[in-house]
């Protein structure tokens, strides 16, 4: 079967889950990066992710495997292992079995996101990821709340969504787009720079979108004007083919409680309501690898050089044309299926 997409899935820093997803002492089955993982959570707090699968017999520790410690065992046999993966206890043997090895990634908690590190090649972290004080207690910002979408397109075709100005006013039906002023790119950073009218009861309001990326998966993007709003936007390879998307908003305080909640939520609707709208293009557009573009598109290929950066394994060459699959039973709700998550404040 021919593959989707040209390209594998990209390394670096993506987010697993939040920290409340993760109790002391629990192990919890995971999916990403086409592999299934374990994720847990030891007695001293200290997140962990490894491979799934006990090198014993290949019971998946995320599913019946216990957390004793800082170690985790195996539902099958009871081998144990330490978070370095490490073979520590076989119940029935008074030998260890050294070759006996859990693949373990690196991770971090950080802006609220529990963050891990994936290169197919197992290189150690390559970068940091920032902390951002908005999303970290500063008094003038307060969180608003977090959605969650899983959609069936890689991260890179998702992801060039963000340098395409023209499509908010054919699929968003906004009045103004957003003027690109600035798109620099580096390792693993890339900054775009946006003027953004707003159209308002009182008139039209000049307002700016300011992202910064790290690396493919997170993205902190700033929105002023008319309320300013920060979206931290990590997004995480399921596989070569879907990723699942999260964004995190904080807005700045108003001076009045209620008031900073009702203006950040209608902002959190706003954004959803255009993501359920890109939805269906994302996940039934072909992949086109010289797209017929002209000079007043955004810049489409400076940005697919800068996600080639993040591939450590080839990009296939072997069409221009990468179709989706043909799913004949599928309907596409207007707008398209999304799933919010019940982060929003005073609901817990």
């Amino acid at each position: 079967m021919p593959h989707r997409y040209p390209f594998p899935i990209p390394f670096g820093w993506f987010c697993v889950g939040y920290p409340d997803d993760f109790p002391i002492g629990e192990a919890k089955p995971l999916y990403y990066w086409a592999q299934h993982l374990v994720g847990w959570r030891d007695e001293d707090g200290a997140f962990h992710l490894q491979d799934a699968f006990c090198p014993h017999l290949g019971a998946h520790l995320g599913h019946g495997g216990t957390v004793l410690g800082c170690e985790i065992r195996c539902p099958f046999h009871g081998w144990q292992f330490d978070a370095e993966g490490t073979n520590t206890a076989i119940p029935y043997s008074e030998r260890l079995n050294r070759k006996a090895h859990l693949h373990t990634y690196p991770t971090m908690e950080r802006n609220g996101a529990v963050l891990a590190w994936y290169h197919p090649e197992d290189r150690e972290p390559l970068w940091d990821v920032p902390e951002e004080p908005e999303l970290n207690g500063h008094p003038d910002w307060t969180p608003v709340g977090s959605t969650s979408y899983e959609i069936d397109a890689a991260v890179q075709e998702m992801a060039e969504n963000a340098v395409d100005s023209a499509h908010f006013r054919y699929v968003h039906n906004t009045a103004e787009v957003p003027v690109m002023e600035e798109y620099t790119t580096g390792f693993p950073q890339a900054v775009m720079r946006s003027a953004q009218k707003f159209p308002t009861p009182r008139g039209v309001i000049e307002g700016r979108i300011d992202t910064h990326a790290h690396g493919p998966g997170i993205s902190k993007v700033l929105f002023s004007g008319i309320i300013d709003t920060v979206n931290y936007a990590v997004t995480t390879p399921i596989d070569h083919e879907r990723c699942v998307v999260r964004f995190n908003f904080a807005i700045r305080n108003l001076g009045d409680e209620a008031a900073t909640r009702g203006v950040g939520r209608a902002f959190v609707a706003e954004v959803d309501k255009q993501v359920r709208e890109d939805k269906p293009i994302w996940e039934h557009k072909a992949h086109l690898v010289r797209p017929a573009l002209i000079d007043t598109d955004g810049p489409f290929m400076k940005f697919r050089r800068w996600m080639a950066q993040f591939y450590a394994e080839p990009v296939g060459d072997e069409r221009l044309v990468y179709p989706p699959p043909w799913w004949p039973d599928r309907v596409d709700e207007a707008p398209a299926k999304a799933t919010a998550s019940a982060r929003e404040l005073g609901e817990n």
